[in-house]
């Protein structure tokens, strides 16, 4: 007899606030945020356990989960000719009544250890819930495998700004974690992890400019067997800061190198730049690939209708009427409606999840769109089911980095405008 095929079961964490992403976790989680116009965040990990062939997924959620689980349980559907799960685990009430509530990435997956070791998985795939990249998975447990460790991580060559905020990794000859550092900001910590150019020649990288550190990216293979002793061995709350550094120094740990395209959804300007990017032919997340799809929500929606608008370096989405004047680098999520005159340059629209319904009360908005005429919107988020007036001037004139108010913010320079908000005519910011 063969060698039995070795199993994974994905672990997707999406239970995090996202507070660097707020004023977009007002009304969503992190993972649930929407992203090219016609996706979640959350469809990233999914698609690629997926296309990796790897279908016992499950996602553990906790803040304002009730959207995400909606998406997910009309999104993935599996049956016997196309086996496959994905469940979401929440935090449950103990026999005391009380929820037992996640505080933080390795408590999550530690009080959902019961379900999780229902499953006969050889491996856990450990992903996070705000991450975009084309990875195969099945090449990573295949590293993992024939290293033998009993925790691999992914890691990427980042530079110093991206370092600062991630783990970084000290490697040997055979790839072995010897040292690990979780976000350092030391200078003798960043000097000891500095990559040096013997690196990139060994393994066959091409060298980035500048000091450059070997980044972890917040996905872990573990052996089934590693996992639960490491999670009963260090009791304490967080991956990154806490259990990684524990399996460096007691477990057999090694490094995944990968090139290709990744990032982490960490704040509002990674969120707005990374959705632009996908309208620039020359970066951003591979969405065009049919052998390794992203998979999300089925919309049966027609394709949009253009009416004389000059485009250019931007993606409109499934459904949407467009009759704006100009609409440049930016994206336009699906069902959204723009009337004549208006200029959109820069910018992200979430979408809508359905029509604007006729309305016939008297209020100053434009009834029958969600974009009036005449407005002019630079560098901005729009939240869904924002509707927005006639002759709305959305520029950030003041230039503000930073604004806090009940609806409009500004983030680096940013403007969100949060889902539900109602402009008037002649508004401007």
């Amino acid at each position: 007899m063969g060698k039995k095929p070795t199993t994974v079961a994905t672990v997707i964490l999406a239970g995090g606030h996202g507070k660097r992403l707020h004023p977009l976790t007002i009304h969503h989680s992190k993972p649930a945020i929407a992203y090219g116009g016609r996706y979640r965040l959350i469809d990233i990990p999914i698609s690629n356990s997926i296309n990796s062939d790897f279908r016992q997924i499950f996602v553990i959620a906790q803040y304002l989960s009730g959207e995400l689980q909606h998406h997910i349980q009309h999104t993935y559907h599996f049956d016997v000719y196309n086996p496959g799960s994905v469940d979401v685990l929440t935090p449950q009430e103990n026999e005391k009544g009380d929820k037992e509530w996640f505080h933080g990435t390795a408590d999550a997956v530690r009080k959902s250890l019961p379900t999780l070791l229902k499953s006969t998985a050889d491996y856990f795939l450990i992903l996070a819930g705000d991450q975009l990249y084309n990875i195969d998975f099945q090449s990573m447990v295949a590293f993992a495998e024939k290293s033998g460790a009993d925790l691999t991580i992914a890691s990427i060559p980042v530079l110093e700004k991206e370092a600062k905020r991630m783990g970084l990794l000290q490697i040997n000859a055979q790839a072995k974690v010897i040292d690990f550092a979780e976000k350092p900001t030391d200078k003798k910590v960043l000097e000891r992890f500095r990559l040096r150019g013997s690196f990139f020649k060994q393994w066959e990288i091409k060298p980035i400019k500048g000091h450059a550190y070997l980044g972890s990216m917040g996905i872990y293979v573990f052996k089934r067997s590693a996992l639960t002793a490491l999670l009963k061995q260090d009791k304490r709350e967080d991956f990154g800061y806490h259990l990684i550094t524990t399996a460096v120094k007691k477990k057999k740990t090694s490094a995944y190198i990968y090139c290709g395209y990744w990032e982490d959804i960490g704040t509002v300007a990674s969120y707005y730049e990374a959705n632009l990017a996908l309208a620039n032919a020359k970066g951003g997340l591979n969405t065009y690939d049919e052998s390794h799809p992203i998979y999300s929500r089925p919309t049966y929606l027609p394709g949009p209708k253009i009416r004389q608008t000059l485009i250019s370096d931007s993606i409109v989405c499934e459904g949407c009427i467009i009759e704006a004047k100009e609409i440049t680098g930016s994206i336009i999520g699906i069902r959204s409606h723009i009337k004549k005159g208006t200029i959109i340059r820069d910018s992200v629209l979430m979408g809508n999840h359905f029509y604007m319904p006729p309305s016939h009360e008297e209020q100053p908005i434009a009834h029958d769109a969600w974009i009036g005429e005449n407005c002019r919107i630079e560098k901005a988020i729009i939240d869904e089911h924002v509707q927005i007036g006639n002759h709305v001037k959305l520029i950030n004139k003041k230039k503000l980095q930073y604004f806090d108010g009940p609806s409009i913010y500004v983030r680096d320079g940013i403007i969100i405008v949060t889902s539900g908000t109602k402009l008037p005519n002649y508004f401007e910011f």
